[in-house]
């Protein structure tokens, strides 16, 4: 009995918490990309949240198979708690991925 009677106290609570209301994310921007397949391609989007993201992307000789996708672009976003506004640019190719951000880590 004393189970149920604390069961129904959290439900009571939970029930009492103010609803959290985030706003609706609406797209704002878009830059589709005209060619879609293996080889080069660009794109973008911006949401009325502040994130944004745009990347090019061209097929390169090299790599092991012949030739490889060499990829650039950055994305932004605003942290919820603090208000702050990061970026980060990146490029992927042959070697990996590679971002820099100034909040992000140097080696």
């Amino acid at each position: 009995m004393k189970t149920i009677i604390v069961v129904a106290a959290f439900v009571a609570i939970a029930m009492a918490a103010p609803a959290i209301h985030e706003p609706e994310v609406v797209l704002l921007k878009e830059t589709p990309s005209d060619n879609v397949g293996l080889g080069n391609y660009n794109y973008g989007f911006q949401l009325s949240d502040g994130q944004t993201k745009e990347e090019t992307a061209e097929l390169v000789p090299g790599g092991t198979d012949g030739q490889f996708l060499k990829v650039r672009g950055s994305y932004s976003f605003v942290d919820p708690l603090t208000n702050a506004a990061y970026t980060v640019n990146y490029v992927a190719d042959e070697n990996g991925f590679h971002p820099e951000g100034e909040h992000l880590p140097h080696a």
